[in-house]
């Protein structure tokens, strides 16, 4: 996959513009999704607003379909070096809504976007998300001054044991 550049976006950007990441916290699971409806940001968003969640991968360096043990070994030295840095991170999983795709990925506090691009680039990664209290963000790795997407977002509470989707609304 070619690098990002001012002329050229991967081939998979409007997939990641449509991406869902869900995040495992402690006590509850919450699926993230671009689009209108983050009304509930307030209640939704579990860090304050100083924060900044950056959803950030190993799997699939260059947008290229790796084995699964490649990837499984790429993420651990991932969160390895998470913990190395002293950052705090919880279990992510990004794909597309039809759950037909799937990666693997760390929701980790305490990087600014600059961090969270190079440590993506240094996995390969075409773009890292960036959650905050108002936004939805997808950071191109390659060229910081390239391809931000700022959306709304609205976030969905997964209950186990069913993991059926709960709006925050009616949590």
């Amino acid at each position: 996959m070619p690098a990002v550049s001012h002329c050229t976006q991967p081939a998979p950007w409007p997939h990641y513009q449509h991406a869902v990441v869900d995040i495992a916290f402690p006590a509850h699971r919450i699926r993230v999704v671009p689009g209108p409806g983050h009304l509930e940001a307030g209640r939704a968003f579990p860090l304050d607003g100083a924060h900044t969640i950056h959803i950030v991968t190993a799997f699939n360096p260059g947008g290229r379909l790796a084995t699964a043990h490649a990837n499984l070994r790429a993420q651990h030295e991932l969160l390895q070096l998470l913990g190395l840095r002293g950052l705090r991170w919880w279990p992510a999983v990004g794909g597309d809504l039809a759950d037909m795709h799937a990666e693997i990925s760390a929701a980790v506090v305490g990087l600014d976007d600059a961090e969270a691009r190079a440590l993506g680039r240094s996995y390969g990664q075409d773009a890292v998300f960036a959650w905050s209290p108002t936004s939805w963000r997808l950071l191109a790795c390659a060229d910081a001054a390239h391809d931000t997407v700022i959306t709304d977002w609205h976030a969905t509470l997964l209950m186990p044991p069913t993991h059926r989707p709960v709006p925050l609304s009616a949590a």
